[in-house]
């Protein structure tokens, strides 16, 4: 209850956009787009609709035949033709026109979804634009954003994250100041199974990730290698969500059999992770549910299903939820706090966006200092853990230069 007021708040300040920076990013995605369209139709010899899966099914599978060229097997025909989704796609990835065809959607999606949309929904009487957040809709306690979806502005390709450089502060001498907690799912899984290894890596702040290859691939923290920490970062997360060896194989490029032999090692040097994950599974079994931390309670009713996949999934769900519903609750607590603190003080900062565990503020100059100094201390003390909370803040003339 305590965070309507601050949802409140943040929903009535809204965002500032700079829609020129948007109009010469769309001009930019059009040729791009274009371009990839004329590619691909050279690839096929003709022009065609890219946007109708069903010519495109036709054109990959029956003209081109890819999965022929690659030595896979076709996928299943359906009424409607062949199934051209990215689940399917990705299959065939290594053929250029695949390749190219996911380009051409991302860019698409890109363009329709978030360079053009945005500028159509500032406000004309405030010149800013409003989400809505809401708290009751996420079953693991996250709060969601919509109308629009400013927790879904994408991050992880160059291109989408410029995106990021339309988020200005309105009046041209403030700042943009963004919060983020560093890699506190791994940090409340080391608190909730008291794993030694991972307290430690948290407590001497080693690189978590270089730790866990070190220990997986039996080398040296020196001689760990970039490969050896992204499949380990892979590893880090996926035990979290509960990845199975196929999943992991496909996130990674390696077979199932390497990657079940990777959780296998990550488990014998982890033992209390395991030992967390099945308490986990057999708490919910007796109960019904599972709690976070601050004991919001998410009931598993499937959990003794007597469908496999569906318990499987149920128990998924009880090792994740107290992980992921207690860094909601963080920065949840966080939030209020922040809030009052900015009241107190009589300061012109405000909170404008919130993306799970990052919080974003536009502020003056003369505010940095003792608004770095509020924010950094209300996250890393939201919740006293057995190992550090960290907040990572970045600060720049739009929400891009903050990271």
């Amino acid at each position: 209850m305590p965070l309507i007021e601050v949802l409140v708040e943040m929903e009535k300040n809204g965002v500032s956009i700079d829609v020129s920076m948007l109009e010469g990013m769309s001009l930019k995605l059009e040729k791009e787009v274009k371009k990839l369209e004329d590619e691909i139709y050279e690839i096929v010899g003709e022009k065609f609709n890219i946007n109708s899966p069903k010519q495109l099914g036709m054109v990959l599978f029956e003209k081109l035949e890819i999965h022929k060229e690659l030595g896979l097997k076709k996928p299943r025909k359906t009424k409607t033709g062949y199934s051209t989704d990215v689940r399917i796609l990705e299959r065939y990835v290594l053929h250029l026109i695949v390749n190219k065809l996911l380009e051409y959607r991302q860019l698409v999606k890109l363009k329709s979804t978030y360079v053009d949309s945005l500028p159509k929904l500032i406000n004309p009487e405030t010149k800013r634009i409003h989400t809505s957040y809401n708290q009751t809709i996420t079953a693991t306690g996250r709060l969601s954003s919509s109308d629009p979806n400013l927790q879904n502005i994408p991050i992880r390709r160059e291109s989408a994250k410029e995106i990021r450089r339309a988020f200005i502060p309105e009046n041209p001498d403030w700042f943009i100041l963004s919060a983020d907690y560093s890699q506190i799912e791994l940090r409340l899984m080391a608190h909730l199974s008291g794993d030694e290894r991972l307290r430690e890596a948290f407590i001497n702040n080693e690189d978590i990730h270089r730790k866990t290859a070190s220990v997986i691939f039996n080398v040296s923290p020196e001689d760990v290698t970039d490969e050896m920490r992204y499949r380990s970062k892979s590893i880090n997360f996926g035990i979290i969500y509960g990845m199975g060896a196929y999943r992991l194989a496909r996130e990674i490029n390696i077979t199932p059999e390497e990657a079940q032999e990777f959780i296998d090692a990550y488990f014998i040097n982890h033992p209390n992770v395991n030992k967390y994950m099945i308490n986990q599974i057999s708490t919910a079994r007796s109960k019904g549910y599972v709690t976070t931390l601050l004991g919001r309670t998410r009931h598993l009713p499937d959990i003794n299903s007597d469908n496999q996949r569906v318990t499987k999934s149920a128990e998924n769900i009880a090792i994740n939820t107290p992980i992921q519903g207690t860094a909601a609750d963080m920065i949840k607590t966080a939030m209020i706090n922040i809030n009052k603190r900015i009241k107190q003080n009589n300061m012109k900062i405000k909170m404008i966006i919130q993306i799970h565990d990052e919080l974003v503020f536009e502020l003056p100059g003369d505010e940095l200092e003792s608004a770095k100094s509020i924010i950094m201390s209300e996250m890393e003390n939201a919740l006293k853990l057995s190992v550090p909370i960290k907040a990572d803040i970045g600060i720049g003339k739009n929400w891009l230069e903050t990271h």
